[in-house]
């Protein structure tokens, strides 16, 4: 194979999976990944301004989730993001559980 090839490789790889998230996932599936990374990137924002875990929890207590499986997704994705050593910017922390969570639910399904 040519360089020329190689370096296209990865492009192609990256259509046909992007492509596979986006026919396997239904709405429901999409918006779960959706929330939870969001909820991800609000985790490490309130983690890299130095608010601690408690504080953290005591927000996700006070706040109206929508749907009953909410609260308890948020503490454990709070509590999974304040666990890690990450210390990465909250849009990529929301793009890579978004992406992580995609990949699942396709691998599931």
């Amino acid at each position: 194979m040519c360089k020329k090839g190689i370096r296209l490789l990865p492009l192609f790889l990256a259509g046909i999976v992007s492509s596979v998230h986006g026919k396997d996932l239904n709405s429901n599936d999409h918006y779960m990944c959706s929330w939870g990374g969001g909820t991800a990137a609000r985790a490490q924002e309130l983690k890299l301004s130095g608010v601690s875990l408690y504080a953290a929890r005591q927000k996700i207590q006070a706040y109206k989730f929508a749907k009953s499986w909410m609260r308890m997704m948020a503490m454990g994705i709070t509590e999974q993001t304040y666990d890690s050593p990450s210390r990465l910017k909250p849009e990529a922390v929301r793009k890579i559980f978004y992406e992580d969570c995609v990949s699942y639910k396709v691998a599931r399904k």
